[in-house]
């Protein structure tokens, strides 16, 4: 399998899983500290076949260290040929090694969220594997419709599955900073993982909280469609959390699916 793309500047990528396919990606990663933050805890890896986001929490800064240090062992997954499930959790064991080596004991603990994506195959059928831990988020945008990928794991979250609150009232709840999961705080990481089929057209977002407290589904969705390329959807994402109320550092990826095909064949690009 070979991967193209860069910022919208095409490369390959050699692969050793689904020989014989050229897969063609753009994608652009935007972080910001945001407008009432003096430290951005945000980080993000894109580095194929690993696109994640994470969003680091615990002090003034000890979030950052720990989002680095996710952001930083995932990538070292970074060029190869596949990425499994024990590959990725192996790197976030060492991560937290990292976190406690350099943080140490802190009065709040020290955590971090990580959700994205791993381009892989299944049955030598290209796809994607959507990974989540905490309350940064994957969305899908296909064929005109906005799909979230990912369940928080949150406080707010169990409340709204539980019947307890409405998606509305999640919103203004007092406790809609509070994850049930992270990378760090003490606790083993245990992530939530689902398969999508990696097709032609999709353009998929991966996002900390500092997005999604500043626009709705409908306004990501807007932006998501009227942005020509991956860069320009992932700049204008921030700009408007920035526009809105910018109270939480913000990090967008967005990746677009030019291609998929026999590696002896030509394409066209299609649009979305």
């Amino acid at each position: 399998m070979t991967v193209r793309g860069e910022n919208a500047v095409r490369r390959r990528i050699r692969t050793c899983a689904t020989s014989g396919l050229e897969i063609e990606l753009s994608w652009h990663g935007v972080t910001d500290v945001g407008l009432r933050r003096e430290v951005n805890q945000d980080s993000y890896a894109a580095t194929p076949p690993i696109f994640a986001v994470a969003d680091g929490m615990g002090g003034h800064a000890a979030g950052e260290i720990a989002s680095e240090a996710v952001v930083r062992r995932l990538s070292e997954l970074g060029g190869r040929g596949t990425v499994s499930q024990a590959d990725f959790e192996a790197a976030l064991d060492d991560a937290i090694e990292d976190i406690e080596l350099n943080v140490g004991e802190t009065e709040l603990g020290t955590g971090t969220t990580v959700t994205g994506l791993i381009l892989g195959s299944d049955i030598d059928e290209p796809s994607w594997t959507v990974f989540n831990i905490g309350d940064s988020r994957v969305y899908q945008l296909f064929k005109g419709a906005l799909s979230q990928l990912t369940v928080d794991h949150s406080v707010v979250q169990h409340l709204i599955d539980t019947g307890q609150i409405t998606p509305e009232e999640a919103e203004i709840h007092p406790h809609a900073n509070v994850i049930t999961r992270a990378v760090g705080l003490g606790e083993d990481p245990v992530a939530d993982y689902s398969r999508l089929a990696l097709i032609p057209g999709q353009r998929l977002l991966v996002c900390s909280d500092g997005l999604t407290k500043e626009l709705t589904d409908a306004g990501i969705k807007h932006y998501l469609s009227e942005s020509k390329t991956a860069r320009d959807a992932a700049e204008n994402l921030v700009a408007a959390a920035l526009g809105n109320l910018g109270r939480d550092n913000v990090t967008v990826l967005v990746i677009d699916v030019h291609a998929v095909g026999d590696s002896h064949e030509t394409s066209e690009v299609p649009t979305l």
